[in-house]
């Protein structure tokens, strides 16, 4: 079987987008699978790692997609003529999908944050997918959703409920894991003198909802005095709004922006972190809170469905609008020693259900289900 895997990125994409979802999950797959073939389709060459399994061939198909057009045009006349001269048999997508090609496409939706999502700097995007969506569902033979949340959404928004979406969530990669107390010591040496932290890992901008979390970062420090610091990291740029508001932020010498991280960078704050806090009001699937839990670090996050349904009890729920319940669960969290100590052990257990095998399996299975 030949199998088409769909690896451009939109700009600005984070880790958690459904480009890396699929080409981590496949690059899995195709090891476990040799007999197969698979083809990694981008748009343009990319500093992200493709597969280098003799049974995976990636392909770079102009023209570089830098606006809806060109992806317009990509998705319906460059890639279906690829697709048929290297005999697909499947194509595995993310978020959009051809609407010319005859082979069977397996369409994978992440989120349908597009619908009432306000960020400017994603507004074309955004219009974009509002407008296709509900033909890229009618194209594809199999939909995956990666949450019961987001499935249900696609029943009740897009009346899916003839090809109902499989279920295939997320999962943080391994670099994601508890460190010693040695190890913690040496990254917060490294990143804030030695000094105890929150964490943030996402989009850097003030349409991210990061004005709340510096207000309840600025009650925390002024209600209790200690010289806990922030950590913002991102792996684009910080926005200009943001930035301003940071020059002129009292605590600012208590921030820490990291723009441009790397995944393992990443990783080790993540692991280091005294909690993970992030205010996010996307309705996707947050797999910083798996990374959180996965890492053995509390997290602090919002109490939006699809969230609730990854962390179950497993962390401290806020308004994301509210900075004072943001800034009571930080200081709840730093009292309450007993509290963290739960927090990472039930983490660290909810963790297990977002397993690599789990979820490449439930994948696969989407996959061989466009052939019957």
């Amino acid at each position: 079987m030949n199998i088409a895997v769909n690896a451009f990125f939109l700009p600005g994409s984070f880790p958690e987008s459904g480009s890396h979802f699929i080409i981590t999950s496949f690059t899995s797959i195709a090891a476990q699978f040799p007999e197969h073939q698979f083809i990694f389709i981008t748009d343009k060459a990319t500093l992200f790692t493709f597969p280098s399994e003799k049974n995976c061939t990636n392909i770079i198909v102009g023209p570089e997609i830098k606006n809806s057009l060109r992806l317009k045009y990509w998705l319906n006349y460059k890639v279906p003529t690829l697709l048929l001269k290297h005999h697909v048999d499947v194509f595995v997508t993310s978020a959009v999908c051809s609407l010319r090609s005859k082979i069977p496409q397996c369409l994978i939706i992440n989120e349908l944050s597009f619908l009432t999502q306000k960020n400017e700097l994603a507004k074309n995007w955004n219009r974009y997918l509002k407008k296709n969506t509900a033909d890229f569902l009618s194209a594809a033979k199999t939909i995956v959703a990666t949450s019961v949340f987001l499935q249900q959404q696609l029943i009740n928004i897009y009346n899916t409920k003839n090809n109902t979406p499989f279920l295939v969530y997320k999962n943080a990669p391994p670099i994601f894991h508890p460190v010693d107390w040695e190890q913690k010591e040496n990254i917060k040496q490294q990143y804030c003198l030695g000094k105890e932290y929150f964490f943030y890992s996402g989009n850097i901008g003030s349409q991210h909802n990061l004005i709340p979390l510096l207000k309840a970062f600025s009650f925390f420090k002024k209600r209790q005095k200690s010289n806990m610091q922030l950590v913002l990291v991102s792996t684009s740029a910080c926005d200009t709004a943001l930035s301003k508001s940071l020059s002129l932020y009292k605590y600012k010498t208590d921030i820490q922006l990291l723009e441009y991280a790397s995944i393992e960078t990443i990783a080790l704050l993540t692991s280091a972190a005294y909690a993970v806090v992030n205010p996010t009001f996307e309705e996707g699937f947050n797999i910083g809170a798996v990374e959180a839990m996965q890492s053995g670090t509390p997290l602090i996050i919002s109490n939006i469905p699809v969230i609730q349904e990854i962390c179950g009890d497993a962390a401290l729920f806020i308004n994301p609008t509210d900075f004072n319940d943001i800034a009571d669960k930080m200081m709840l969290l730093f009292k309450d020693e007993n509290k963290k100590k739960e927090l990472i052990t039930k983490g660290l257990q909810q963790s297990t259900k977002f397993s690599k095998q789990k979820s490449n399996e439930q994948l696969w299975q989407a996959v061989v289900n466009e052939l019957k």
